[in-house]
């Protein structure tokens, strides 16, 4: 008998597609920078997974959301091999490695977006441009992954960034339904498992602060006052308040399907109703 070469098969494979022999390509994005800790750990971990290449911008882009930038040019600038920064938003970073920065023999298998300094859960999810990374990849043919530490200061990404690992390799092996990114977050300190959750209701209220520049102009910081979360049973809130990860499954298609039967009625609308007569 012939001893393989490769003592540890599954530490292969992971790193390697075995239908085709090549390494597994992973993209990685965020929105709060390219030089962001949570970012370059997220890398460090990943790399035990395959090539990894990052496009992320080149400033803070924090509740960007699913925005893309069409009122003026995008700049590329390439830092090395593997690392390029977007003076734009996530989606920008994800739709320009997609279809500018990477070649069509680097297409990657998956898109990790993250890990994000704080949380994006609930209502919040949809203000994120870390969760709009991995929807991005999501709509353009590539699984998504949103990663986000649930916390203020002190931020930790170690186990964070271990975890990433586990949940990027599952869904290299799993696959994702069509359509669907993961919405993954994390609590501070110790992580005592994992709850595949529902998006849990945001329970604060938008603070607007105003303030005069030396011009004597105003201008306004926008910011929220949170009062209890809905740490319903079932929601992401509840699992991170209980200290396990929250894995929220979100489609790109926003369509409320329980709605389409409520609504119904809107079929039926006489022609003479269609448009408000003076």
């Amino acid at each position: 008998m012939i001893e393989s070469p490769v003592r540890d098969q599954k530490a292969y494979d992971s790193r390697f597609n075995t239908n085709d022999l090549r390494m597994t390509r992973i993209l990685l994005t965020n929105d709060d920078g390219i030089h962001s800790d949570g970012l370059i750990k997220l890398e460090e971990a990943l790399k035990t997974l395959g090539d990894v290449y990052v496009v992320a911008p080149a400033a803070e882009m924090s509740g960007a959301s699913h925005s893309l930038t069409l009122a003026r040019p995008l700049r590329i600038r390439q830092l090395d091999s593997r690392h390029w920064a977007v003076d734009g938003t996530p989606t920008d970073c994800v739709t320009l490695a997609l279809n500018k920065i990477l070649p069509a023999a680097e297409h990657p298998d998956i898109c990790v977006s993250g890990i994000n300094h704080g949380g994006n859960l609930g209502d919040d999810a949809t203000y994120s441009g870390t969760v709009a990374g991995a929807l991005e990849a999501t709509i353009l043919g590539v699984p998504g992954l949103a990663l986000s530490l649930v916390a203020r200061d002190n931020f930790n990404f170690k186990d964070a960034a271990a975890f990433a690992v586990v949940a990027a390799q599952k869904v290299l092996d799993e696959g994702l339904p069509e359509g669907t990114l993961l919405n993954i977050n994390l609590p501070p300190g110790e992580i005592k498992g994992v709850r595949v959750t529902r998006q849990g209701i945001k329970n604060a209220r938008p603070v607007i602060t105003e303030h005069i520049d030396p011009r004597g102009k105003a201008y306004f910081w926008i910011g929220e006052e949170y009062f209890n979360s809905n740490s319903e049973e079932g929601t992401d809130y509840h699992a991170v308040d209980l200290g396990y990860v929250s894995v929220t499954p979100i489609r790109s298609d926003m369509t409320d399907h329980q709605a389409l039967t409520a609504i119904e009625s809107w079929n039926y609308l006489k022609d003479t109703e269609l448009i408000q007569k003076s």
